[in-house]
């Protein structure tokens, strides 16, 4: 009898294995180190401080991190593209190692930042690889300075606030997120103690923008690629469809077993899916 059952027992474990695996989608990586940078500053624009790094060189290519975040979440997008791109990251405003001011939070500000540090580097034109909130700066800019961009690839971006799944933001994995931001944010930030303060700014924007209209979008005249992880906890699927059928010409990229931290769950993936739209 106990052979029996303990054989039961191992059948019983087997069987259970793969609804207890848990998916590459569903788990939160740390970021790869960032290569060494050929240039490391901060710019004065817009009454702040805003913290940018620069890699390789080639044509250039901007990459925007997401809410919350930090330049270090592309350290393996930096890492591929900086062999024959000249690759910018930054903090956003209140960011990372960015500086803030009163000046309350929105799109297009943010965006302005962008543009002012594009400027300060003197590059006229440039790709653009924008996440969640850096996604939405890139839509900002290719409706109102499209002779800013060459290319868009606007990862898990949303138009309207409509089109943000509100309990995803909920979820665990997006919680482990603002989690590991914070501790991110405590090391780095020239206010380390104000996470709270900031997220409930930030969280302030996400309630009430962006709101672009259909014929918003169709001013987009940059080559767009709309693209979400196919398990993407934050922003509806049917969301994504109408962005990538309302901006003319834009090509729809879904990622394959990645939610919305696709850029972290699968780099080589998204490297080849960022590479296959900007290069060709």
């Amino acid at each position: 009898m106990t052979a029996v059952l303990k054989i039961f027992c191992a059948l019983l474990l087997l069987s259970a294995g793969p609804a207890l695996a848990v998916e590459r989608w569903q788990k939160l990586p740390e970021p790869v180190p960032l290569p060494q940078a050929a240039k490391i500053g901060k710019a004065p624009v817009n009454d702040i401080e805003l913290y940018y790094a620069i890699y390789g060189s080639g044509p250039p290519v901007l990459l925007i991190h997401g809410g919350l975040g930090y330049s270090e979440v592309w350290g393996a997008q930096v890492a591929d593209l900086s062999r024959d791109h000249t690759v910018i990251v930054a903090d956003s405003r209140g960011h990372g190692r960015s500086t803030r001011n009163a000046e309350p939070y929105s799109y297009d500000l943010m965006s302005s930042d962008y543009l002012a540090l594009l400027d300060y580097l003197k590059i006229e034109k440039t790709a653009l690889v924008g996440w969640s909130d850096g996604g939405i700066i890139g839509l900002d800019i290719a409706i109102h300075h499209p002779e800013r961009l060459t290319k868009l690839f606007a990862h898990a971006a949303n138009s309207k606030v409509n089109g943000v799944n509100q309990p995803g933001m909920e979820s665990a994995i997006f919680k482990s997120y603002v989690k590991k931001s914070g501790a991110v944010y405590k090391e780095i930030s020239p206010t380390p103690t104000e996470y709270d303060a900031f997220v409930t700014q930030i969280d302030k924007m996400w309630k009430s923008q962006p709101n672009w209209s259909d014929d918003d979008l169709k001013k987009v005249t940059t080559p767009t690629a709309i693209v979400l992880g196919d398990h993407d906890e934050v922003i509806w699927r049917e969301h994504t469809d109408y962005l990538a059928k309302t901006i003319p010409g834009a090509t729809l990229v879904i990622l394959e077993n990645a939610s919305h931290f696709a850029l972290l769950q699968d780099p080589e993936g998204y490297n080849n899916a960022v590479r296959d739209f900007i290069d060709r």
